[in-house]
């Protein structure tokens, strides 16, 4: 099937390591949909590269492993190179997403002419089989950034999400590790960007699981926050 030709204006953004045993059937799904979709390979070792080039994305490789932020920005970076860009979307590699949400958020985005679409696993109905370490890790980040940033939101480091392209033209990551997410989010806040939450299902798979950030790893996201923060302050 060919990509949908109206959604010739949109980036899809696909962060990868070491994902050779789910990228090629993600970017083939997502170009049903979406002709651009640029895959960041994050100093893989496994040919993901050559996996997603195949099933007809884009790649970009760092050659050494940056993080995902690092990953995010390379991709904002690309997809503002493209004039006709208007929106970008930001999907996992490892199988979690659906792409028919994105579509959703992208519809949204551009029917209320939103600058920012977050995909949320909480509006809706309760995510199946997410352990319930990750579900506490997930609630307990939601309400730091609830509290530090002031934004309504169910769910804070969902993947998904529809940025539009003054967002992109105005973002700069420089969180390297997950902190990026929240670090996207603080942008929100402080340019006051209109913003909304789309219900979003995640498939957790063992795959996707062991794919996923440890929950030790929220420790160093606070950390680099805090970072940020003093940064900022001075």
């Amino acid at each position: 099937m060919a990509p949908d030709l109206a959604n010739d204006d949109v980036v899809v953004v696909v962060r990868m390591y070491d994902e050779a045993r789910s990228v090629g059937a993600v970017v083939t799904q997502l170009r049903e949909h979406f002709p651009h979709v640029v895959c960041v390979d994050d100093g893989s070792t496994d040919g993901c590269d050559l996996i997603a080039r195949a099933a007809g994305a884009t790649v970009v490789r760092h050659h050494d492993n940056l993080g995902g932020g690092a990953a995010l920005q390379t991709g904002l970076t690309w997809a503002r190179g493209r004039a006709a860009m208007r929106h970008v979307i930001t999907f996992d590699a490892d199988g979690q997403h659906d792409v028919d949400d994105a579509v959703r958020l992208l519809a949204v985005a551009r029917e209320r002419g939103l600058d920012v679409v977050l995909g949320s696993r909480f509006l809706d109905t309760p995510p199946v089989n997410m352990p319930w370490a990750r579900r506490c890790l997930l609630r307990a980040a939601t309400s730091f950034t609830r509290m530090t940033t002031a934004l309504d939101l169910t769910d804070t480091h969902n993947g998904l999400r529809v940025l539009s392209r003054s967002t992109v033209d105005g973002l700069e990551l420089t969180l390297d590790g997950m902190a990026y997410a929240s670090q996207l989010l603080n942008h929100v806040a402080r340019r006051q960007l209109s913003y909304a939450e789309v219900p979003v299902t995640i498939s957790y798979t063992e795959y996707s699981m062991a794919r996923g950030q440890s929950n030790l790893n929220a420790l160093n996201i606070v950390f680099d926050l805090a970072v940020e923060r003093l940064r900022g302050a001075r």
